[in-house]
């Protein structure tokens, strides 16, 4: 490790020097299955979502436009030695301010609809604000420098930071996910037993989420035992995979607090949860709300959720209140 330390890591200074044809292959692999998953992405949101506006929304579509492609790009350039150093470095450091922090700003804009403690939501937003700023612009000073100054503190500062912020990085991405986790499996065990389709959900959801985290355990492991040209091409791969399950997440978190009733026609009936009130169905739901609007302190977290700016999908068969209110019999 300490060699590792005081040696420019391969692939930052005048393309990948490796003989590995296997490295190679796979830098190439994980290259082509990150941008092909954010263009995919992009096609889906503006096919899907009836209007686009919200955090949500927003953070998901600059992660992949500003974040993904750009990360993946700047890195092909860099170790292929496609391009300028100073414009490859440029492009990959852009794509990690939003790829990155972009993650975390996505699961944070989800989290309201199973937490309703306001300080839990301000703690974790002003988390992901304060890393941004302590882990990005060091870590840019000492790439640029580790390129073209090439001096041993340069070099050592750089591995050491490098290692440092992706470690931090996927520690906040735990703490996030692990409220989530933890306020989730609270709402499951509010659930009636025989709900079984919503318990279902319920598992799965947590099952993407320990996905994800097993997915920023590998990256670590390759990050630390010294694979620099292979981790950072793999990121984009697996920041793109987890933006792409943060997608259906979404879907499944709404289809538990939705109605689903069917058309005159059709024999499947559904109705909200016992701890919906559908007449309470006014925030958005692709952002934190604002303090001053939460629900007042020990009512449900489902309370508040809304099926603007959701997918077309998603907001299909909702009862309108004037539909409902005329309905009843004088």
């Amino acid at each position: 490790m300490p060699d590792e330390l005081n040696s420019p890591p391969d692939g930052i200074i005048d393309g990948y020097h490796g003989h590995s044809l296997t490295i190679r292959i796979l830098m190439i692999v994980f290259s082509s299955i990150a941008l092909y998953n954010a263009i995919e992405l992009f096609i889906l949101l503006f096919l899907t979502f009836q209007h686009y506006r919200g955090l949500y929304f927003w953070s998901l579509l600059l992660s992949v436009v500003l974040g993904v492609i750009p990360h993946t790009i700047g890195y092909i350039l860099v170790f292929f030695n496609l391009a300028p150093t100073w414009l490859s470095l440029t492009i990959s450091t852009i794509g990690f301010y939003v790829m990155v922090p972009g993650q975390s700003v996505v699961l944070y804009s989800r989290l309201h609809l199973v937490v309703q403690n306001s300080r839990i939501l301000r703690f974790v937003l002003w988390l992901i604000i304060v890393d941004a700023f302590i882990l990005l612009i060091p870590t840019t000073i000492l790439t640029f420098s580790t390129a073209y100054v090439q001096t041993l503190p340069f070099i050592r500062g750089y591995n050491v930071v490098e290692r440092l912020q992706l470690a931090w990085f996927c520690l906040q991405e735990f703490v996030i996910s692990g409220i989530y986790i933890h306020e989730t499996v609270k709402l499951l065990k509010l659930m009636p037993n025989k709900d079984q389709r919503r318990s279902r959900i319920m598992y799965e959801l947590l099952a993407i989420n320990f996905v994800i985290i097993l997915m920023d355990v590998a990256l670590l492991v390759v990050e630390y035992i010294g694979y620099y040209s292979l981790q950072t091409t793999l990121k984009p791969m697996v920041y793109s995979i987890k933006l792409k399950l943060e997608f259906g997440v979404l879907g499944k978190l709404v289809s538990l607090v939705q109605t689903n009733r069917s058309q005159p026609t059709s024999t499947e009936h559904e109705e909200y949860p016992g701890f919906v009130d559908p007449s309470q169905l006014t925030s958005d739901v692709t952002h934190a709300m604002p303090a001053e609007s939460r629900v007042p302190r020990g009512m449900s977290a489902w309370n508040n959720i809304s099926l603007e700016s959701l997918p077309m999908s998603e907001r299909r068969m909702r009862p309108s209140t004037n539909s409902t209110d005329n309905s009843q019999p004088p």
